[in-house]
């Protein structure tokens, strides 16, 4: 039988006698990886269908019946028909692969590591080459999301982590310290919570002749961990640091590479995982009191909330190589920073932080005393699915509220609060239901002193009776937030009650006067660190001034070399027909799809209207006109708080007419 090697560090990948064995499709993969992961142990049929398919189909045993015998012809093309599997064989409940000692890259990755801590440091040095030699990408790459590799994905990022820092060390231990430079250089920018990653690098620049570098590293670590975070360097670092301003002799490395003797070798070897196990429990600790520091980072705006969004995804990602889901729910559901703008900043960044609290869910025990945990995930997912059109984000903002009442636990009702206005705006005419939403966050934030909740329900309040037209209760709410900000320090506030300023000169003063308002805005979108707030604005907010039912919007108002961001879409329909393109316009605007379920719905339904008053498609009016319909006693686009395209009424009865 000739020899297959399979691969799982990188993406997963089989070898006969060094040729690639076709693997077919994901599905095959997937049967293929989790049979590895098994260790050659049987995989009941049952357990195979439920970790390839979220709802299995009817047909789910005959398709994997179907991809298991794809697989056999693929792992063992010379078998002769009706002969018995030997490599994937079916054996009592399910299936079993019976890979060969060795054969698996995962299982000789680990080997490796074990033998080097035995080995005295030049061997040790050539066997952790080629223990790290075998990583093409992340481990079970092709399955990231996929909870039954989450466990194993990160027992092995952990271990090839411990092996890239026990290969330096061992160059240290050989004198050798200026190769072990790069890696470490690579390493401890990628990992920067690993404070022995730190430690290594700068003490190997130290025993280079490289004083000044060894410090300069140091002070990279600083900052990362002190200085964009808010935490001080542990005792090593500290103690490293006084070291080399002393040029204590302790720290000169061996002059000669050193001929350890076994005995030895696994004396150093135990220390460093003792050692290294110290450093994982502080790292651990210190991601928990990370996420609490980015959360105040968060509210101060501008770079401080840029360098939150950045470092707070680190700091989950940290969390789920730990393979602990009670840390990484802790750390996910800590960063309840209050959302008021329904489109996200980092629409990537917050898909990942939904995956991995939904993985986050699963892996928790079904426990009662998990539920507060539980309620933070959930929320966090309403929050961060903010103005998507999945149903997962309403469903785990109910199921969130639902538990934070039970709990009868202030802050986590008000966290729960702000996921149920995130998905709120799933159609027009929604403003009522988040104006009671913001009047509860105000009155159950005033009560137990959680101010910034506070200053996110008179906001939320500004926007909804701003959207009603009724301007005096939006005027007191706008003005008990700015009272708020100025007191507690909070100046993305600013942003917002300037905004709805700019709103309110439209919607009640002088052309002259909301040109003048929009300008204050104007300044104060430069700098929030919001992209998803402002991505588009700015065009969208001077096209809102002028277009109305009826009159047609000017080149400027509508050119397409402005930066329109995500709103590109429903402007270029107008873009168009100002152009004289009307069939190119009018399958442009049939081609849209319903606006994102965010405050600015009706917005964008105001634009898509404005292009169909211009078209002889009545059944596409109507289509529009029943859009907006729900919000018929409501200021069209006010529901940003932001910006108005008119009564909504004026736009419906001008579509149905």
């Amino acid at each position: 039988m000739e020899r297959v090697v399979f691969r799982v560090l990188g993406a997963v990948a089989a070898e006969r006698e060094g040729a690639p064995v076709a693997l077919k499709g994901p599905r095959h993969r997937a049967v293929l990886a989790r049979l590895i992961l098994a260790r050659r142990r049987v995989v009941p049929v049952e357990r195979l269908v439920a970790d390839l398919w979220e709802e299995s189909p009817p047909n789910a045993v005959g398709a994997l019946r179907t991809f298991v015998a794809d697989l056999r012809r693929a792992l063992e093309p010379e078998r002769p028909p009706r002969a018995p599997a030997r490599l994937l064989v079916t054996e009592g409940p399910g299936y079993a692969l019976r890979a060969a000692p060795g054969s698996v890259d995962a299982r000789r990755f680990e080997d490796a590591v074990a033998d080097a801590a035995a080995l005295p440091p030049e061997p040790a040095l050539e066997r952790l080459g080629a223990a790290l030699a075998l990583w093409r990408g992340p481990a079970y790459a092709d399955f990231a999301g996929q909870d039954w590799c989450r466990g194993e994905r990160a027992r092995l990022t952990e271990l090839r982590l411990h092996a890239v820092e026990r290969r330096a060390e061992t160059l240290l231990a050989l004198g050798r310290p200026a190769e072990a430079v790069p890696d470490l250089d690579a390493h401890s920018a990628g990992h920067p919570w690993r404070e022995h990653a730190w430690r290594l690098l700068a003490l190997a620049l130290y025993r280079t002749g490289r004083q000044a570098d060894a410090l300069a590293v140091l002070r990279r670590a600083r900052t990362s961990l002190a200085d964009a975070l808010g935490l001080d360097p542990g005792p090593e670092l500290r103690r490293l640091e006084a070291d080399i301003l002393a040029q204590d002799p302790r720290l000169d490395g061996p002059a000669e590479p050193l001929a350890e003797p076994p005995a030895a070798a696994r004396l150093w070897a135990r220390a460093t995982e003792a050692y290294d196990r110290t450093v994982a429990a502080g790292a651990r600790a210190r991601l928990e009191s990370t996420v609490g520091l980015l959360r105040n980072l968060a509210v101060t705006g501008g770079g401080g909330l840029a360098e939150s969004r950045e470092h707070r995804l680190a700091a989950v990602t940290a969390a789920e190589e730990t393979g602990d889901p009670e840390l990484t729910a802790r750390v996910i559901g800590a960063f309840d920073v209050p959302a008021l703008w329904t489109r996200a900043d980092d629409p990537q960044a917050a898909s990942r932080i939904v995956a991995a609290a939904e993985r986050t869910l699963t892996a928790l025990p079904q426990d009662e005393s998990y539920e507060a945990v539980r309620c933070r995930l959930l929320a966090t997912v309403a929050v961060e699915m903010r103005g998507t059109r999945s149903p997962r984000g309403p469903a785990a903002a109910r199921q969130a509220e639902r538990m934070a009442r039970r709990l009868d636990d202030p802050a986590l009702l008000a966290f729960a609060l702000n996921g149920v206005f995130m998905q709120s705006c799933t159609r027009a005419g929604l403003a009522p239901v988040r104006d009671a939403t913001g009047a509860e966050l105000v009155a159950l934030a005033a009560r137990h002193g959680l101010v910034t909740y506070e200053v996110l329900g008179h906001l939320i309040r500004v926007q909804a009776r701003a959207a009603l037209a009724d301007f005096t209760a939006a005027d007191a709410h706008a003005a008990a937030a700015d009272r708020l900000s100025r007191r507690h320090e909070l100046p993305l506030v600013a942003v917002f009650t300037t905004g709805y300023a700019a709103l309110r000169a439209a919607a009640t003063g002088t052309p002259a006067r909301a040109e003048r308002a929009y300008r204050s805005l104007y300044a104060a979108l430069a700098d929030c660190g919001m992209p998803g707030l402002t991505a588009g604005l700015v065009p969208l907010t001077r096209l809102s001034l002028t277009l109305r039912p009826g009159r047609r919007p000017r080149d400027a108002d509508v050119d397409l070399a402005e930066d329109w961001g995500p709103y590109r879409p429903w402007v270029r329909p107008l873009a168009l027909l100002r152009a004289g393109r009307t069939e190119e316009a009018h399958a442009a605007l049939r081609a849209l799809p319903e606006p994102p379920a965010d405050l600015m719905y009706e917005a964008l339904c105001c634009l898509t209207a404005a292009a169909a008053l211009q078209l002889d498609d009545p059944a596409l009016r109507t289509a529009i006109a029943t859009r907006l319909a729900p919000a018929t006693d409501e200021l069209a686009g006010a529901p940003t708080g932001l910006l108005t395209f008119g009564p909504t009424p004026t736009w419906t009865e001008a579509l149905l007419t």
